[in-house]
């Protein structure tokens, strides 16, 4: 709990990053596919690193730090594929979409269940990976939906699921500042 509450930096970053996607699809719903691969591609790769980095900053005496670095491993090779691969289809796209939202919304619903011993606001986590887990159940079950109708779903999903980590980040930060854990240099 105490490195979550040291990094909740880190935590929030995503959670704006989540807001700002879901903010512009929402803005130009007639974006083109084209232009969704190189913004999602985008996100999901900065939401990627971030985790990642924050999981490896705090591996040292945490044994649980496995499930957040894979969610970001995860994130980072689906951004770096819808960079290296644009001309997907949007079927294949959609798939992927789904796999990471499956496997990120498992990775934070794993973190969370370690925390309810230790926080009494992790449902905020859970809640983010079981709309994560969602959202990529229902892609794989209904890819047939129009393209603007998928791009204004990755919005929702996104600027939702920022909601929550920024939520959570505030959460820490509070817990940190009265648990007293040290800030990041």
């Amino acid at each position: 709990m105490e490195i979550l509450a040291r990094n909740w930096g880190w935590i929030a970053l995503r959670g704006v990053a989540g807001v700002i996607f879901g903010v512009l699809t929402f803005i130009n719903p007639a974006i083109s596919l084209a232009s969704l691969v190189l913004v999602f591609g985008a996100y999901a790769l900065a939401d990627g690193v971030f985790t990642v980095v924050a999981a490896v900053m705090n591996r040292r005496g945490e044994r649980h730090w496995v499930a957040m670095l894979f969610g970001g491993i995860a994130g980072i090779a689906i951004g770096l594929l819808t960079f290296l691969m644009p001309g997907l289809t949007t079927l294949v796209l959609l798939y992927l979409i789904a796999a990471w939202a499956i496997v990120t919304g498992g990775a934070e619903i794993a973190t969370a269940i370690r925390l309810r011993k230790v926080i009494t606001g992790e449902w905020l986590l859970i809640l983010a990976g079981v709309l994560s887990v969602a959202f990529g159940v229902v892609l794989i079950v209904y890819p047939g939906a129009g393209a603007l109708t998928v791009v204004l779903w990755i919005g929702a999903y996104a600027l939702v699921f920022g909601i929550m980590m920024i939520a959570l980040s505030l959460r820490l930060r509070s817990w940190g500042k009265m648990a007293g854990a040290p800030r990041p240099a």
